[in-house]
């Protein structure tokens, strides 16, 4: 039986090419820069995503708890008055036309005269603190309001000032 080794039977040596192999094996095998491992900057991190977790944490459960006026009131400037979300609008348009009807300042029985004189009808009528937006007991606000038009029939919601 003849042996599938290209070498004799009695020869315990390499050859050129696989000594050539091993050696650049070896050579590549020793170049490979290790990988930079920063502890402490780990570290940090890990520390400073916790610290941020904790003060997310901290916050949800305060505005759950109903806290959350209070830091509103806190990073508002402290001014103790609450101002309405949205500045409220008092003008409609009418579908088809090009100028708006404003009813802010008008009485409650001036403006609901008003929107039957237009061919509109009036709806709910809220009662809200206007924080100076407005005298009392006059409107300061309509619902659908400017840009919006509004056709003839609609129903139109009044906001009165109650302070």
């Amino acid at each position: 039986m003849t042996s599938n080794d290209p070498r004799a039977s009695g020869c315990t040596g390499s050859t050129p090419f696989e000594e050539e192999l091993v050696n650049a094996m070896n050579d590549f095998a020793n170049s490979a820069d290790a990988p930079a491992f920063d502890a402490a900057g780990i570290v940090r991190k890990s520390r400073r995503k916790r610290t941020t977790t904790a003060i997310a944490g901290f916050a949800t459960a305060l505005l759950l708890a109903g806290g959350g006026t209070a830091l509103a009131t806190a990073g508002s400037g402290g001014s103790g008055g609450q101002q309405p979300a949205d500045p409220v609008d008092a003008n409609i348009v009418l579908e088809g036309s090009t100028g708006k009807t404003d009813f802010k300042g008008l009485s409650l029985e001036s403006a609901k005269e008003q929107l039957v004189e237009l061919g509109l009808k009036p709806g709910t009528v809220k009662e809200t603190r206007c924080h100076n937006l407005g005298k009392p007991d006059t409107i300061i606000g309509v619902s659908p309001h400017s840009p919006t038009a509004v056709p003839i029939g609609a129903t139109i919601n009044l906001l009165l000032c109650s302070d």
